[in-house]
């Protein structure tokens, strides 16, 4: 089970494996001439624009590993917030690259970025802290769920853009759904009501389970354990939980009051 728990330096080498899964997909997918133009689930985002910002955040993930290692003021974190604009003004700042270019310079950072991944020892996978441009500091592992919210959450807005049925691959799924629960700590609207509540949150898949959740003042706790009592359980299976997370879509079955999972499932903004 260790193998696929991505926060443990057991998970390491499953992690980067999915993650070179993911990264061959999206380049088969973004390298056909008629696919540079075309349409995305990324509302404005042709598939150029897509590529053009994973290459912006990964060029940001080395400035990252650059100030952890070398010392130096990373300065504060932008927040999430204001993050949705910004990689947008990003990526825009980047059409004016040709395919090819713009692709061999994506292919060239994932390489990079792979290898920084895999040369972490075993202390630095959880025990080197990183400054991320958006989110402040994060140990070494989150870097490796990065890539992989990149590659598999992006080669699936590729897919959703051609208007096609298809799926998250299980494997990307099945490693993200730890993270996803952190992002939701990350996401809370600002203006939420977080008048106390609880509720219940069942996965499916290797990293699943029965989530306790919590929400107050302090934001959103959670913890594996009985859903015995509470008003209402969310049941996801992997991909729909990593899907709905990031907005993509409005899946999960609800257990009890509709009205707490309803309250629940709106504090947050979207990624």
């Amino acid at each position: 089970m260790n193998e696929w728990d991505a926060t443990s330096y057991a998970g390491k080498d499953t992690i980067l494996r999915v993650v070179a899964e993911e990264a061959e997909r999206l380049f088969a997918l973004a390298e056909p001439e008629e696919a540079w133009e075309a349409p995305t689930a990324c509302p404005g985002w042709t598939t150029r624009d897509v590529v053009a910002h994973i290459v912006d955040t990964t060029e940001g993930y080395f400035a990252g590993f650059d100030v952890a290692r070398g010392g130096g003021d990373p300065g504060a974190a932008y927040g999430l917030p204001g993050m949705g604009a910004r990689v947008n003004e990003q990526a825009v700042a980047l059409r004016g690259i040709p395919q090819k270019e713009l692709l061999d310079r994506l292919k060239t950072d994932f390489e990079r970025m792979r290898a920084i991944l895999r040369d972490l020892g075993e202390d630095e996978w959880a025990g080197l802290t990183v400054p991320h441009y958006y989110m402040g500091p994060l140990p070494a592992y989150f870097y490796a769920a990065g890539q992989l919210m990149d590659y598999a959450v992006h080669s699936w807005d590729i897919r959703q853009g051609t208007g096609r049925a298809h799926g998250l691959s299980g494997e990307a799924a099945d490693l993200l759904v730890p993270f996803m629960f952190v992002l939701w700590q990350s996401t809370i609207r600002k203006e939420a009501d977080l008048t106390p509540f609880e509720l219940g949150i069942r996965v499916g898949g290797v990293n699943g389970g029965d989530f306790h959740v919590s929400v107050g003042a302090g934001g959103m706790t959670y913890e594996e354990g009985s859903l015995a009592g509470l008003p209402a359980v969310i049941e996801f299976d992997a991909g729909s939980m990593v899907l709905t997370t990031f907005g993509r879509s409005n899946a999960g079955t609800v257990r009890g009051d509709l009205a707490v999972a309803d309250r629940y499932l709106n504090l947050f903004f979207r990624i």
